[in-house]
């Protein structure tokens, strides 16, 4: 993960919780307002947000990270009680997550998609409409 570096400066910095978009964005090269947007869809801005999923996993915090996530996040020290009491946090790892879909299948909205659906032939639709809930809200943000 390209996050190991950030959470350093994010340890030492003191983000307020309206700039972590814009820093973590700018670390991943992505557009704030999609990983806003990505917010909205997932947990509805609620940071302590829970939700499970009917292959067992489950999801947390503001961006909605995956329990398929949680042993690499480990290693750097995140758990789920951090992703669900650091909005930051969770904004980064997010931001992670998106970059490497990005890295997969470029900077689209198949990679948006795969933020949520994952990835695999498959799952195309469930991408597709995933990514389409995003770029409404998206969309809005880029309005104002």
């Amino acid at each position: 993960m390209k996050i190991t570096a950030f959470f350093a400066f994010m340890a030492i910095s003191t983000t307020s919780y309206a700039t972590c978009w814009d820093e973590a964005a700018g670390y991943f090269n992505i557009d704030p307002r999609l990983l806003n947007a990505i917010a909205q869809v997932e947990s509805g801005m609620k940071a302590d947000a829970y939700n499970s999923n009917n292959n067992g996993s489950y999801d947390v915090g503001l961006m909605q990270i995956n329990s398929s996530h949680f042993s690499r996040l480990k290693k750097l020290g995140v758990d789920e009680h951090v992703l669900v009491n650091d909005p930051c946090i969770s904004v980064l790892v997010g931001a992670s997550i998106l970059s490497e879909m990005i890295g997969q299948y470029g900077y689209t909205w198949e990679a948006v998609g795969a933020y949520n659906a994952g990835m695999g032939e498959k799952r195309h639709d469930l991408r597709m409409k995933y990514a389409y809930r995003v770029w409404q809200r998206y969309q809005k943000l880029k309005e104002r």
